[in-house]
């Protein structure tokens, strides 16, 4: 069973108990700095003892209750983009913002498991929430000198038989990047490496065929200071990939997938 350290200002606390504080609705999933950790610590035994991993979970359940606070403009890394958006979703109506929670649960719990230290960039999946914006989630980490980030994301693609998972990772932007770009692009190649070990495919709809792909336009990347890549899982409008997305079994391969990336890039 896991522990949580707590870490949080009263306005923040009261976000997570959903209390109204100074006679203000409390910020929507505003807590910062939950982090968990195995009983004991992470013994020396554990292979990930020590490492602090962050694993953000692209969207919130309830953005597109908040159209006003998630469309509004934030540094994105020398420019600004909408705080976040509403994610997609499957073609039964499976929310994007569900998927990647359920995943990243199961991700959390391999990797306290394995005594490393989780932080989580959203602690909710609530239609009353939303956010947070792309930069708070792009900082995230940074003041703990966290070792590596993963935000989980699934794909809306409509083109016709698009199908499978890419990784994304930064491309060289001095000085918002130049530092990452390089760990980053080998954390891309070992989480499709990983993600191929599972059984999974790699996308036939993006550019180059080999499911690598880099951005300069992504806040959440542009603005850590680790290695850090962006996976969307698969495209939740393709019947097969949602099939897999919307069952216990797909969504434990997933974790299971993204573990094996950590401790292969942590070696």
């Amino acid at each position: 069973m896991r522990s949580v350290r707590y870490a949080l200002p009263v306005a923040a606390l009261a976000a997570v108990l959903g209390v109204v504080v100074g006679g203000t609705a409390a910020p929507a999933d505003a807590t910062r700095d939950f982090r968990f950790t195995s009983p004991d610590g992470g013994g020396s035994s554990a292979p990930l003892a020590g490492r602090t991993i962050v694993i953000d979970p692209g969207h919130q359940l309830g953005n597109h209750n908040f159209p006003r606070e998630i469309d509004r403009l934030v540094p994105a890394g020398g420019f600004e983009k909408p705080c976040n958006t509403t994610g997609t979703a499957t073609n039964g109506g499976y929310p994007e913002a569900t998927f990647t929670w359920q995943v990243a649960r199961l991700l959390r719990t391999r990797l306290v498991s394995l005594g490393a230290t989780v932080m989580m960039t959203r602690h909710s999946n609530r239609e009353d929430r939303w956010g947070p914006c792309v930069d708070v989630r792009g900082r995230d980490g940074n003041k703990v000198h966290a070792d590596l980030k993963i935000s989980i994301h699934g794909d809306g693609s409509y083109a016709a038989g698009a199908r499978g998972f890419h990784v994304i990772a930064p491309t060289d932007r001095r000085p918002w990047t130049h530092d990452i770009y390089r760990p980053s692009r080998r954390l891309a190649l070992d989480t499709r490496s990983s993600l191929k070990h599972v059984g999974l495919r790699v996308a036939n709809y993006i550019a180059g065929g080999d499911g690598l792909d880099f951005r300069s336009d992504l806040g959440t990347i542009n603005l850590s200071d680790m290695p850090t890549v962006m996976v969307e899982l698969g495209n939740m409008r393709n019947a097969r990939d949602a099939h897999r997305m919307t069952s216990k079994a797909g969504r434990a391969t997933y974790a299971r997938g993204l573990a094996l990336a950590v401790r292969r890039f942590l070696g």
